[in-house]
């Protein structure tokens, strides 16, 4: 009897977990609807468990944290909405609301001409959009090359001829933001605290000292590792050490 029990148990995990991914969204939407956020996160994580990845499921799950005033889950899945796609209004505008429930105000420095002009337009779209605007571009550079070949008028072709080289010009743009779009998120970490309250240490040991303290749903660079440690620096400029389980890498 005992193993039947067994059976039956990994027969319907089995199951469970076989749902297309459409079904288990349709039925978290569902859950979410009726106001079993529970469940319908459960959904969601479920079509993540999956390898599968998109600023809607991440935004859904944010939304369904965000009801059961989970502060790190929610700001943690709306920075990975936007992470995917920096253009989801609904996401930032939700993560701005998520935002307050959190403790710990932190400025941020002042930024550069150059930094405010990366974050607010080669960030602005994801390195995708940007490369399927090049590839785009180059498209119709090409065609209008060919018109311009084989245009008989002389204003046509000088129209044709500034038209396919205003082409060219935002094929290369792109491809270049495209390119600076995807080092940044290569290259850039960075986490959400998921404790309720962290102190932040001088050096990767227990012993150090203890220089601030962070609360949950707080955002932060990460700029080091050194075995169960990270180096994370704030918004603000300060740069501490705290171990790996406090957090979780966006």
């Amino acid at each position: 009897m005992k193993k039947l029990i067994i059976c039956f148990v990994v027969l319907f995990s089995v199951l469970s977990y076989s749902q297309t991914p459409e079904a288990l969204f349709s039925k978290g939407n569902n859950f979410y609807q009726n106001g079993n956020y529970s469940k319908a996160i459960e959904a969601y994580l479920a079509i993540e468990k999956q390898g599968l990845q998109s600023d809607v499921l991440y935004y859904n799950l944010g939304n369904s944290y965000y009801k059961l005033n989970k502060v790190a889950p929610t700001i943690y899945y709306y920075e990975k909405a936007l992470k995917i796609n920096p253009a989801n209004e609904d996401a930032i505008s939700n993560l701005a609301f998520a935002k307050r429930m959190t403790i710990d105000v932190i400025e941020e420095l002042p930024k550069t001409f150059l930094q405010r002009f990366t974050a607010n337009v080669i960030q602005k779209f994801s390195f995708d959009t940007w490369a399927i605007t090049a590839v785009s571009a180059s498209f119709l550079a090409a065609l209008l090359f060919l018109f311009y070949y084989f245009s008989l008028g002389s204003k046509t072709k000088l129209l044709l001829f500034n038209t396919s080289i205003l082409a060219v010009f935002i094929m290369i743009i792109s491809a270049f933001f495209a390119f600076k779009n995807y080092d940044i998120v290569k290259n850039t970490k960075t986490a959400i605290i998921f404790k309720d309250k962290v102190d932040i240490k001088n050096a990767p040991t227990q012993s150090s000292e203890d220089v601030f303290e962070l609360h949950e749903g707080t955002k932060v660079q990460i700029l080091d590792e050194l075995d169960n440690w990270k180096k994370i620096k704030l918004a603000d400029g300060k740069i501490g050490w705290t171990t790996a389980i406090n957090l979780k890498e966006i």
